[in-house]
C-alpha cells in the first residue's frame, strides 16, 4: 500500500467511525432535493395532464410523449451525471443539475403551448437524471457507516414525499382557484422549490471521499478537520490530527481505477453492474407507468364521475390519486426502519412480492363482469398495497445498491449507468401506458405491472450474490 493509499484508508476510517451531527442531516437535506423534485415533478404532471388536455390540443401520442420526455431526459442525465460527478466532484455536478431543474420548471410554468410542456419536461428530466447518481454517492460518502444505509434510503425516499406533496398541492389549487391553467401554478411551485434546494447546496462542502480519491488528500485532510471542528468535536475524536501529521506535497491518486462504463462490466463488477441495473429498471416500469397515471387510470374507472366537468373529475380523480399517494409516506416509513433491519435484498424481494399482489387485486376488480367501480375496495386497497410495497421495498433498496458495491473513484458512474437503465425502464412505462389505456383498457395496463413486479423479484433473486455487507462501501 503506498502512502497516498494508507491515508486515504485514513480518511475513509475517520468518515466511517465520525458521530452523527445535525449538519449530516443538513447536507443529506441538501443533497435530497433533486429526489423530491422528482417525485414532485411525476406526480405533478400527473394532475396537469386532464387540464392540458381542455387547455392545448394534445392527441394520446402526444401525452405519451410528454411523459417520456421526462424520463428520456433523465436517462441522458443519470449517464453524463455520473461520470461528471466522478470526474468533476459531488457539488459542482448537483449545484448544476439543480439550476437545470429550476430552469425546466420555469419554461414549464410560463409554456404558450404544448410543445413548450415537452422541452420542461425533458429539460427536468436530464436535471433529475444527473441528480440521482451524483446525490446517491454524496449521501453515501457523508454518512457514517451506522447511519449509512438509513440515510441514503431516506433520499431516495423523498421521491414518494414529492409525489405526496404534489398531489396534495393540485387538491389545494383546485379546490381554492379552479381553473383549466392551475397546471402553471403546480409547474411554478415546482421551481421556487428548486431554488430553495439550489441556494442549501451552494452551502454544502464537496465529498470528503471524493477528494481522497483523487489524491487530494491534504484538502481532504483539510475538510474533515474543518467539519469536526464546525460539528462542535475535536479534530482528535474523528482521527483527523493523525490524518493530518503528515505534510508531503501533492501525490498521485492513491490507486489508478478506470473510470468510465466499460469499467462496469469487468470481470470484477459484472454482477454487481447487473444488480443494481435490471432491478432498478423493471420496477422503474410499473413506478413511473402507475405513478404518472394514477389519476388517469381513477378517472378511466370513473371515481370523478361522468357528468362533473373536466376540473370537478380532474379534482376527484386527485383525491384519490391523494388518498393511495399517503401510502407512498407509510412505505417510506417503513423503509427507514426495515432495510437496515432485515438487509436489501430481502426487502427488495419482499416489496416486489406486494407490488404484484397489489395489481393482481386491481387485475380482479378491472376484470370482473360489473366493473371496476363495484370492487372500489379491491381498486384503492391494490393501489395502496402497491405503492406502500413498492417505497418499502426496492424504491428504497434499488437507489441505495450501486453508491455501496462500487468505489469512490466509479461510484456515481455505477450509480449513473443504474439510473440511467432505470430511467430507460420508465419511459417505456410513461409511453406504453397511455397506449395500452387505449387499445386493451385497464386490464392490459395492470396485466403489464403485474408481469414487471414478478419479473423483478426474479432478477433480485437470482443476482443476490453480489450484494455486500450491510453498510460497508467498497473502496
Amino acid at each position: 500500500m503506498t502512502a497516498a493509499s494508507a491515508r486515504a484508508a485514513s480518511v475513509f476510517s475517520a468518515l466511517d467511525e465520525a458521530p452523527m451531527t445535525w449538519r449530516h442531516y443538513a447536507y443529506w437535506l441538501a443533497a435530497s432535493g433533486g429526489a423530491f423534485l422528482d417525485g414532485f415533478s411525476v406526480s405533478a404532471l400527473g394532475v396537469a395532464l386532464p387540464l392540458l388536455k381542455g387547455d392545448f390540443t394534445i392527441s394520446p401520442l402526444f401525452v405519451g410523449l410528454i411523459g417520456s420526455a421526462l424520463v428520456l431526459g433523465a436517462v441522458l442525465g443519470a449517464a453524463i451525471g455520473g461520470l461528471g460527478a466522478d470526474r468533476f466532484g459531488r457539488k459542482r455536478t448537483f449545484i448544476a443539475d439543480m439550476a437545470i431543474i429550476a430552469l425546466a420548471c420555469c419554461i414549464g410554468a410560463l409554456a404558450p403551448n404544448a410543445r413548450f410542456i415537452l422541452l420542461s419536461q425533458f429539460l427536468l428530466g436530464v436535471g433529475v437524471g444527473i441528480d440521482f447518481p451524483t446525490s446517491g454517492a454524496y449521501v453515501s460518502e457523508l454518512m457514517p457507516r451506522k447511519a449509512r444505509n438509513r440515510m441514503t434510503v431516506a433520499t431516495i425516499s423523498l421521491q414518494s414525499v414529492g409525489m405526496a406533496a404534489a398531489a396534495f398541492a393540485g387538491l389545494a389549487i383546485l379546490k381554492l382557484r379552479p381553473s383549466a391553467e392551475d397546471w402553471r401554478l403546480l409547474f411554478g411551485a415546482g421551481g421556487v422549490i428548486a431554488l430553495l434546494f439550489l441556494v442549501a447546496r451552494l452551502w454544502a462542502p464537496e465529498s470528503v471521499r471524493w477528494l481522497a480519491a483523487q489524491g487530494r488528500i491534504i484538502e481532504a485532510t483539510a475538510l474533515l478537520k474543518t467539519l469536526s471542528i464546525e460539528f462542535g468535536e475535536k479534530p482528535a475524536n474523528l482521527g483527523a490530527e493523525a490524518i493530518a501529521r503528515p505534510a508531503p506535497p501533492p501525490e498521485a491518486a492513491p490507486h489508478a481505477t478506470d473510470v468510465g462504463y466499460m469499467t462496469l462490466f469487468a470481470a470484477a463488477n459484472r454482477a454487481r453492474t447487473m444488480l443494481v441495473s435490471l432491478p432498478w429498471m423493471l420496477m422503474d416500469v410499473a413506478t413511473y407507468g402507475v405513478g404518472l397515471f394514477t389519476p388517469v387510470i381513477l378517472g378511466a374507472m370513473h371515481l370523478g364521475g361522468t357528468k362533473a366537468g373536466a376540473i370537478a373529475a380532474d379534482f376527484a380523480d386527485v383525491e384519490g390519486s391523494a388518498a393511495v399517494d399517503a401510502f407512498l409516506i407509510i412505505g417510506f416509513a417503513a423503509s427507514l426502519w426495515a432495510v437496515p433491519r432485515f438487509g436489501r435484498i430481502a426487502m427488495q424481494v419482499a416489496g416486489f412480492s406486494g407490488m404484484a399482489l397489489g395489481m393482481l387485486l386491481l387485475l380482479f376488480a378491472a376484470m370482473t363482469d360489473n366493473g371496476a367501480k363495484a370492487h372500489l375496495a379491491f381498486v384503492i386497497g391494490g393501489f395502496m398495497l402497491f405503492n406502500f410495497a413498492m417505497n418499502a421495498g426496492p424504491n428504497a433498496t434499488t437507489f441505495t445498491l450501486a453508491p455501496t458495491l462500487f468505489p469512490t473513484a466509479i461510484r456515481a458512474s455505477a450509480s449513473g449507468f443504474a439510473a440511467a437503465c432505470a430511467k430507460i425502464g420508465a419511459a417505456f412505462g410513461t409511453f406504453v401506458v397511455p397506449q395500452l389505456q387505449d387499445a386493451w383498457g385497464l386490464v392490459g395496463v395492470v396485466a403489464v405491472m403485474v408481469a414487471v413486479s414478478v419479473a423483478g423479484l426474479l432478477a433480485t433473486a437470482g443476482l443476490a450474490h453480489a450484494v455486500n455487507e450491510e453498510g460497508a462501501l467498497e473502496e
